[in-house]
């Protein structure tokens, strides 16, 4: 394997020349780096990246903090952010935290430790002060943290209010609404827009909140749990992983979806249109989200001015089996 001091031999230059020349720094004249660059490819000469991020303080990688792989919503922001990324010649160092702050603050100090030139972020679990000390761009995605760091996500409240109002208009009177964690932003937003909506339907005494933390077996043993004790027609789950969730507690409880009880999920997964009967959901623009992040990320590293700081993208409606009941849509 060649060395720099290798090319400097071939090229008749200095080594400080060839580092130059590598990391375009300091003044080499044209026809200098010229044979520095004809070395470097006779001798099929690769920089060392670790020496490299050592010495600029950088490292064309950036970290991508997702909350649960899992959870078939996160890789799809991945891809995005993956691809937007290799499009500058960035590589996504990508930290699973299961939700578990401890974790997350782990993953910190390792991409620290690897010099990265960005953070997303797709968890609010940190308080703004501990962010500040990471001294690199930082980009919200899916949960804002704090108005001073840009941040894209999609309007969950009016997104919870479209699905309880949707539920109402199929004929749905007594509407349970599976909530995910409750320290998270767009759970809470989901939460509030059911609430609200409720009550503007003058269903307000009805509420019924089921606590499923985005995940699909706790929320089907706690809406079989609900189904024991109360009566139901309608389910608005927070996402859609707890929507697959309900609609395995229902059927295994001998009710049918959607004619004893019509579901609809939340996030727009292909995993709705797998199951039988196929999931309504109120779909997140989740590839043009992922994809937002990385270019504002990209622009914050290179330094360039950003046209503005939060990004609120619309959802849309998808009616599907499990609300379509008696012709009614």
């Amino acid at each position: 394997m060649a060395t720099i001091r290798d090319v400097a031999k071939r090229a008749g230059v200095s080594v400080a020349t060839v580092s130059r020349v590598l990391n375009q720094n300091g003044y080499v004249n044209e026809e200098t780096e010229k044979r520095v660059r004809q070395a470097m490819e006779e001798l099929n000469y690769k920089p060392n990246e670790v020496a490299r991020a050592l010495f600029k303080k950088t490292s064309k990688t950036v970290g991508l903090i997702v909350a649960d792989i899992t959870n078939p919503f996160f890789p799809e922001l991945v891809r995005a952010v993956e691809d937007v990324m290799n499009i500058y010649d960035y590589t996504v160092i990508l930290c699973n935290s299961d939700e578990k702050a401890e974790k997350e603050r782990e993953y910190i100090e390792v991409l620290k430790q690897k010099y990265v030139d960005g953070v997303i972020l797709t968890t609010n679990q940190f308080a703004p002060e501990e962010v500040e000390e990471w001294d690199v761009p930082i980009v919200v995605l899916d949960r804002p943290l704090h108005e001073r760091y840009p941040s894209v996500v999609a309007d969950n409240y009016e997104g919870a209010r479209l699905a309880t109002r949707h539920l109402y208009e199929v004929g749905c009177r007594r509407i349970a609404h599976i909530q995910g964690p409750t320290h998270v932003v767009n759970a809470i937003e989901r939460f509030r827009g059911y609430q609200d909506e409720m009550k503007a339907l003058g269903l307000g005494d009805r509420q019924l909140v089921i606590q499923g933390n985005y995940q699909l077996k706790q929320a089907k043993e706690a809406v079989m749990a609900a189904l024991a004790d109360h009566e139901i027609d309608g389910i608005f789950a927070g996402n859609d992983v707890m929507a697959v969730g309900a609609l395995k507690a229902v059927q295994q409880c001998g009710l049918r979806v959607p004619d004893d009880i019509a579901i609809i999920g939340y996030d727009g997964i292909p995993l709705t249109e797998m199951t039988t009967p196929e999931l309504s959901t109120v779909s997140q623009p989740i590839y043009e989200m992922g994809a937002m992040a990385a270019r504002i990320l990209i622009k914050q590293i290179e330094g360039k001015p950003l046209e503005k700081l939060h990004y609120q993208l619309p959802v849309q409606l998808v009616v599907r089996q499990s609300t379509s009941r008696r012709g009614l849509t």
